[in-house]
Protein backbone atom coordinates (compact mmCIF):
# COMPACT_ATOMS: atom_id res chain seq x y z
CA UNK A 1 0.00 0.00 0.00
CA UNK A 2 1.24 3.50 -0.73
CA UNK A 3 3.00 5.98 2.08
CA UNK A 4 0.14 8.10 3.93
CA UNK A 5 1.26 11.48 2.16
CA UNK A 6 0.00 9.66 -1.46
CA UNK A 7 -3.35 8.22 0.39
CA UNK A 8 -3.93 11.55 1.76
CA UNK A 9 -3.63 13.92 -1.16
CA UNK A 10 -5.80 11.48 -3.74
CA UNK A 11 -8.30 11.83 -0.70
CA UNK A 12 -8.27 15.65 -1.06
CA UNK A 13 -8.02 15.30 -4.09
CA UNK A 14 -11.40 13.21 -4.06
CA UNK A 15 -12.94 15.23 -1.71
CA UNK A 16 -12.11 18.52 -3.13
CA UNK A 17 -13.43 17.31 -6.72
CA UNK A 18 -16.37 15.84 -5.55
CA UNK A 19 -17.22 19.34 -3.52
CA UNK A 20 -16.99 21.13 -7.06
CA UNK A 21 -19.09 18.68 -9.18
CA UNK A 22 -21.52 18.78 -5.97
CA UNK A 23 -22.17 22.08 -6.62
CA UNK A 24 -21.63 22.79 -10.36
CA UNK A 25 -24.68 20.11 -10.59
CA UNK A 26 -26.96 20.90 -7.81
CA UNK A 27 -25.89 23.37 -4.90
CA UNK A 28 -25.64 26.36 -8.17
CA UNK A 29 -28.75 25.67 -9.77
CA UNK A 30 -30.67 26.12 -6.50
CA UNK A 31 -28.54 29.30 -5.70
CA UNK A 32 -30.08 30.69 -9.17
CA UNK A 33 -33.55 29.30 -8.62
CA UNK A 34 -33.63 31.05 -5.24
CA UNK A 35 -32.08 34.20 -7.49
CA UNK A 36 -34.82 34.17 -10.00
CA UNK A 37 -37.55 33.44 -7.23
CA UNK A 38 -36.55 36.67 -5.29
CA UNK A 39 -36.06 38.93 -8.36
CA UNK A 40 -39.59 37.64 -9.52
CA UNK A 41 -40.86 38.56 -5.71
CA UNK A 42 -39.70 41.72 -5.86
CA UNK A 43 -40.89 42.95 -9.04
CA UNK A 44 -37.52 42.94 -10.69
CA UNK A 45 -36.50 45.33 -8.58
CA UNK A 46 -34.08 43.47 -6.42
CA UNK A 47 -30.96 45.32 -4.77
CA UNK A 48 -27.57 44.27 -6.22
CA UNK A 49 -26.58 43.19 -2.92
CA UNK A 50 -28.70 40.75 -1.94
CA UNK A 51 -28.94 39.54 -5.01
CA UNK A 52 -25.04 38.44 -4.82
CA UNK A 53 -25.79 37.14 -1.16
CA UNK A 54 -28.19 34.78 -2.86
CA UNK A 55 -25.68 33.96 -5.00
CA UNK A 56 -22.16 33.22 -3.21
CA UNK A 57 -20.73 30.46 -3.18
CA UNK A 58 -19.88 28.61 0.73
CA UNK A 59 -16.62 29.15 1.77
CA UNK A 60 -15.74 25.47 1.21
CA UNK A 61 -17.19 25.09 -2.42
CA UNK A 62 -15.14 28.15 -3.19
CA UNK A 63 -11.88 26.55 -1.34
CA UNK A 64 -12.60 23.01 -2.93
CA UNK A 65 -12.96 24.72 -6.41
CA UNK A 66 -9.85 27.07 -5.45
CA UNK A 67 -7.55 23.92 -4.75
CA UNK A 68 -8.93 21.37 -6.78
CA UNK A 69 -6.62 21.91 -10.23
CA UNK A 70 -3.58 22.21 -8.35
CA UNK A 71 -3.71 19.22 -5.91
CA UNK A 72 -4.91 17.16 -8.85
CA UNK A 73 -2.08 18.55 -10.56
CA UNK A 74 0.12 17.76 -8.20
CA UNK A 75 -1.42 14.08 -7.23
CA UNK A 76 -0.97 12.99 -11.06
CA UNK A 77 2.34 14.22 -11.56
CA UNK A 78 4.13 12.89 -8.14
CA UNK A 79 2.12 9.54 -8.68
CA UNK A 80 2.62 9.13 -12.17
CA UNK A 81 5.91 11.19 -13.92
CA UNK A 82 8.24 12.41 -11.07
CA UNK A 83 7.72 12.26 -7.30
CA UNK A 84 10.44 14.26 -5.24
CA UNK A 85 12.66 12.53 -2.34
CA UNK A 86 15.32 14.10 -0.02
CA UNK A 87 18.04 11.89 1.34
CA UNK A 88 18.27 11.46 4.81
CA UNK A 89 21.25 9.25 5.22
CA UNK A 90 24.86 8.62 4.26
CA UNK A 91 24.11 4.52 2.83
CA UNK A 92 24.59 5.79 -0.90
CA UNK A 93 27.32 8.37 -0.67
CA UNK A 94 28.97 8.98 -2.48
CA UNK A 95 26.18 9.07 -5.17
CA UNK A 96 24.42 10.50 -3.26
CA UNK A 97 24.65 12.78 0.07
CA UNK A 98 22.53 14.26 3.05
CA UNK A 99 20.98 17.00 1.55
CA UNK A 100 20.22 15.80 -1.50
CA UNK A 101 16.81 16.66 -3.02
CA UNK A 102 16.30 13.99 -6.20
CA UNK A 103 13.44 13.19 -8.36
CA UNK A 104 12.36 9.61 -9.00
CA UNK A 105 10.64 8.94 -12.50
CA UNK A 106 7.47 6.89 -12.06
CA UNK A 107 7.17 5.45 -15.26
CA UNK A 108 10.71 4.07 -15.24
CA UNK A 109 8.94 1.10 -14.16
CA UNK A 110 5.45 -0.20 -13.90
CA UNK A 111 2.69 2.28 -13.26
CA UNK A 112 0.68 1.94 -10.23
CA UNK A 113 -2.07 3.31 -8.70
CA UNK A 114 -1.08 5.58 -5.99
CA UNK A 115 -3.00 4.18 -3.30
CA UNK A 116 -3.26 0.37 -3.63
CA UNK A 117 -0.33 0.12 -5.86
CA UNK A 118 -1.95 -2.14 -8.67
CA UNK A 119 -0.19 -2.19 -11.88
CA UNK A 120 -1.51 0.20 -14.46
CA UNK A 121 0.83 -0.17 -16.95
CA UNK A 122 3.62 -2.48 -17.47
CA UNK A 123 6.44 -0.67 -18.47
CA UNK A 124 10.22 -1.09 -18.04
CA UNK A 125 12.08 -3.86 -15.60
CA UNK A 126 14.84 -2.44 -13.22
CA UNK A 127 18.30 -3.30 -14.46
CA UNK A 128 21.41 -3.96 -13.12
CA UNK A 129 23.35 -0.65 -12.05
CA UNK A 130 19.79 1.58 -11.23
CA UNK A 131 19.25 3.63 -8.27
CA UNK A 132 15.91 2.18 -7.68
CA UNK A 133 13.22 3.98 -5.31
CA UNK A 134 11.22 1.02 -3.64
CA UNK A 135 8.86 0.28 -0.67
CA UNK A 136 10.93 -1.56 2.22
CA UNK A 137 9.92 -5.07 2.37
CA UNK A 138 9.80 -5.19 6.12
CA UNK A 139 8.10 -2.18 6.59
CA UNK A 140 6.29 -1.22 3.03
CA UNK A 141 5.15 2.23 4.13
CA UNK A 142 8.89 3.43 4.07
CA UNK A 143 10.29 4.22 1.27
CA UNK A 144 13.98 3.24 0.71
CA UNK A 145 17.08 3.93 -2.12
CA UNK A 146 19.82 1.25 -3.31
CA UNK A 147 21.34 0.44 -6.25
CA UNK A 148 20.37 -2.79 -8.44
CA UNK A 149 23.10 -5.06 -8.24
CA UNK A 150 21.35 -8.53 -9.19
CA UNK A 151 18.64 -9.46 -11.34
CA UNK A 152 16.33 -12.42 -11.30
CA UNK A 153 18.37 -15.53 -11.26
CA UNK A 154 21.30 -14.27 -10.62
CA UNK A 155 23.63 -15.34 -8.18
CA UNK A 156 25.73 -12.82 -6.09
CA UNK A 157 28.53 -13.05 -3.73
CA UNK A 158 29.71 -10.26 -1.39
CA UNK A 159 33.01 -11.40 0.16
CA UNK A 160 35.82 -9.62 1.88
CA UNK A 161 34.42 -6.39 0.57
CA UNK A 162 34.71 -7.72 -2.84
CA UNK A 163 31.24 -7.81 -4.67
CA UNK A 164 30.35 -11.06 -7.73
CA UNK A 165 27.78 -11.94 -10.06
CA UNK A 166 27.02 -15.04 -11.84
CA UNK A 167 24.36 -13.84 -14.04
CA UNK A 168 21.52 -15.46 -14.67
CA UNK A 169 21.43 -18.17 -17.69
CA UNK A 170 19.21 -16.73 -20.33
CA UNK A 171 18.83 -15.48 -23.74
CA UNK A 172 20.28 -12.17 -22.87
CA UNK A 173 23.49 -13.49 -20.89
CA UNK A 174 24.06 -17.00 -22.97
CA UNK A 175 27.90 -15.84 -22.91
CA UNK A 176 28.36 -15.04 -19.18
CA UNK A 177 25.70 -18.03 -18.29
CA UNK A 178 27.06 -19.58 -15.05
CA UNK A 179 30.21 -18.11 -14.66
CA UNK A 180 31.20 -16.04 -11.27
CA UNK A 181 32.57 -12.80 -12.49
CA UNK A 182 34.34 -10.27 -10.41
CA UNK A 183 33.63 -6.86 -10.22
CA UNK A 184 36.71 -5.26 -10.77
CA UNK A 185 37.47 -2.02 -8.13
CA UNK A 186 39.71 0.78 -9.07
CA UNK A 187 40.80 2.90 -6.41
CA UNK A 188 40.19 6.87 -6.81
CA UNK A 189 41.24 8.58 -3.09
CA UNK A 190 41.41 7.58 0.18
CA UNK A 191 40.26 10.14 3.21
CA UNK A 192 37.72 11.96 1.14
CA UNK A 193 34.97 10.65 3.17
CA UNK A 194 35.36 9.47 7.03
CA UNK A 195 32.76 6.68 8.35
CA UNK A 196 33.17 7.98 12.39
CA UNK A 197 36.96 8.16 12.82
CA UNK A 198 37.77 5.72 9.91
CA UNK A 199 39.14 6.99 6.63
CA UNK A 200 37.21 5.68 3.75
CA UNK A 201 38.34 4.35 0.34
CA UNK A 202 36.44 5.46 -2.82
CA UNK A 203 36.16 2.90 -5.85
CA UNK A 204 34.93 3.35 -9.48
CA UNK A 205 32.92 0.58 -9.99
CA UNK A 206 31.37 -0.47 -13.17
CA UNK A 207 27.97 -2.93 -13.47
CA UNK A 208 27.29 -3.22 -16.97
CA UNK A 209 27.00 0.28 -18.57
CA UNK A 210 26.69 2.00 -15.57
CA UNK A 211 29.60 3.44 -14.17
CA UNK A 212 29.65 4.60 -10.22
CA UNK A 213 31.64 5.23 -7.73
CA UNK A 214 31.43 3.61 -4.25
CA UNK A 215 33.03 3.80 -0.55
CA UNK A 216 34.44 1.65 1.87
CA UNK A 217 36.40 1.29 5.36
CA UNK A 218 38.90 -0.44 5.79
CA UNK A 219 38.67 -0.54 8.82
CA UNK A 220 35.32 -1.86 9.79
CA UNK A 221 34.77 -5.40 9.49
CA UNK A 222 31.91 -7.47 7.50
CA UNK A 223 29.14 -8.11 10.11
CA UNK A 224 28.53 -11.47 8.19
CA UNK A 225 26.82 -12.79 11.33
CA UNK A 226 23.74 -10.29 10.61
CA UNK A 227 23.72 -11.01 6.87
CA UNK A 228 20.14 -12.68 5.59
CA UNK A 229 20.42 -16.50 5.39
CA UNK A 230 19.18 -18.34 2.11
CA UNK A 231 18.61 -21.99 2.69
CA UNK A 232 21.00 -23.80 0.40
CA UNK A 233 24.15 -20.89 0.08
CA UNK A 234 26.80 -19.67 1.90
CA UNK A 235 26.31 -16.81 4.54
CA UNK A 236 28.23 -14.06 2.63
CA UNK A 237 26.23 -15.79 -0.88
CA UNK A 238 22.92 -14.62 -2.68
CA UNK A 239 20.58 -16.44 -5.15
CA UNK A 240 18.04 -14.01 -6.67
CA UNK A 241 14.35 -15.51 -6.49
CA UNK A 242 12.10 -14.59 -10.01
CA UNK A 243 10.21 -11.45 -9.77
CA UNK A 244 12.49 -10.21 -6.75
CA UNK A 245 15.77 -7.88 -6.86
CA UNK A 246 18.94 -8.05 -5.12
CA UNK A 247 20.35 -4.00 -3.93
CA UNK A 248 23.38 -2.68 -2.29
CA UNK A 249 23.80 0.94 -0.93
CA UNK A 250 27.06 2.39 -2.76
CA UNK A 251 28.84 3.24 1.01
CA UNK A 252 28.97 -0.34 1.30
CA UNK A 253 30.18 -0.71 4.96
CA UNK A 254 27.27 1.87 5.99
CA UNK A 255 24.36 0.40 4.27
CA UNK A 256 21.23 -1.73 5.50
CA UNK A 257 20.56 -3.37 2.35
CA UNK A 258 20.01 -6.84 0.42
CA UNK A 259 22.73 -8.19 2.90
CA UNK A 260 20.48 -7.96 5.96
CA UNK A 261 17.12 -8.39 4.94
CA UNK A 262 17.20 -10.70 1.44
CA UNK A 263 15.42 -9.26 -1.58
CA UNK A 264 13.13 -6.39 -2.91
CA UNK A 265 9.71 -8.13 -4.99
CA UNK A 266 9.23 -6.19 -8.26
CA UNK A 267 5.99 -5.01 -6.59
CA UNK A 268 7.75 -2.19 -4.48
CA UNK A 269 9.86 -0.70 -6.78
CA UNK A 270 8.68 2.95 -7.24
CA UNK A 271 10.85 4.13 -9.50
CA UNK A 272 14.17 5.18 -10.95
CA UNK A 273 16.42 8.01 -9.02
CA UNK A 274 17.28 10.13 -12.20
CA UNK A 275 17.80 13.65 -11.15
CA UNK A 276 19.83 15.80 -8.17
CA UNK A 277 17.55 19.22 -8.26
CA UNK A 278 18.60 20.64 -5.05
CA UNK A 279 21.63 19.92 -2.69
CA UNK A 280 21.76 21.81 0.97
CA UNK A 281 24.62 21.35 3.47
CA UNK A 282 23.35 20.97 6.87
CA UNK A 283 26.10 22.15 9.81
CA UNK A 284 27.52 19.01 11.74
CA UNK A 285 28.61 20.62 14.65
CA UNK A 286 27.20 19.76 17.90
CA UNK A 287 28.14 22.64 19.55
CA UNK A 288 26.80 25.08 17.20
CA UNK A 289 23.66 27.64 18.17
CA UNK A 290 22.42 26.79 14.67
CA UNK A 291 19.61 23.44 14.58
CA UNK A 292 21.50 20.90 12.30
CA UNK A 293 18.19 21.57 10.11
CA UNK A 294 18.70 24.57 9.04
CA UNK A 295 21.03 24.45 5.35
CA UNK A 296 24.55 26.10 5.61
CA UNK A 297 24.70 26.90 1.84
CA UNK A 298 23.73 24.96 -1.63
CA UNK A 299 25.93 22.30 -3.33
CA UNK A 300 25.20 23.79 -6.73
CA UNK A 301 28.05 21.48 -8.31
CA UNK A 302 25.92 17.77 -7.29
CA UNK A 303 22.97 19.27 -9.32
CA UNK A 304 22.43 16.90 -12.61
CA UNK A 305 21.44 13.14 -13.78
CA UNK A 306 22.10 10.58 -11.30
CA UNK A 307 24.48 7.68 -11.99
Amino acid sequence: MAGYFAIFLVLLTLASGLVWLLDALVLAPKRQQRLALAQTSAGGDLPANVGEELVKEPQLVETAKSIFPVIALITIFRSFIYEPFQIPSGSMMPTLLVGDFILVEKFSYDVKDPVWRKTLYSNNKPQRGDVAVFKYPEQPTVDYIKRVIGLPGDRIIYRNKQLFIEKACDGVNAAACGKLEMVALQLQNEGEFYQDQYPQRRYSEQLGDVAHDILQTPARREHTEFFFKQRGTAIDEFVVPDGHYFVLGDNRDNSRDGRFWGFVPEHNMVGKAVFIWMSFEFNEDPNSWLPGWIPTGVRFDRLGAIH
